[in-house]
């Protein structure tokens, strides 16, 4: 699992630092990420995507581009500022609390509001020193869940 979540961030970060031109992608999700028959993760469906010049760090949108449970905050709120690379590491970090948590980002069926927004429910646990319910797994793979989760929120931050 850790190879293939480095290997998203890698993809991710050709797009914004690799081209001559700057790729805001707007739609990282799982169904957009696709594995080859060794497991490396592929980027793909660039229709939302938007080629901006490297030298702007700030661009700006007139509609909200994405999918709900993985849209960036700036983009639907317009007066949290301008939009950046920022917006698809955004939905890297929820991408990254699905895969470590094994669960959807949104539940919509949850019985508490707070289980509704995935990062919350996380934290939740987290902070009360409860399990993410992660079934049997090793120590080894619970560290590396927790460092999933670290990376996560300093994603969404």
């Amino acid at each position: 699992m850790f190879d293939i979540v480095l290997g998203v961030a890698q993809e991710i970060h050709y797009l914004h630092q690799g081209c001559d031109m700057q790729i805001l992608h707007f739609d990282i999700k799982p169904h957009n990420i696709l594995l080859d028959e060794n497991f490396i993760p592929k980027v793909f469906d660039f229709g939302l995507a938007k080629l901006y010049s490297v030298d702007d760090s700030i661009v700006s949108l007139t509609a909200a581009r994405g999918t709900i449970g993985y849209i960036a905050p700036e983009l639907v709120y317009k007066n949290l500022g301008g939009i950046s690379y920022k917006a698809d590491v955004y939905s890297l970090g929820l991408l990254l609390m699905e895969m470590a948590g094994r669960r959807k980002n949104v539940n919509a069926f949850a019985d508490h509001t707070s289980q509704i927004y995935f990062p919350s429910w996380i934290y939740d646990r987290l902070d009360q020193g409860e399990d993410l319910e992660l079934g049997d797994v090793s120590d080894d793979e619970k560290s590396m869940v927790k460092k999933m989760i670290i990376t996560a929120f300093w994603c969404i931050r």
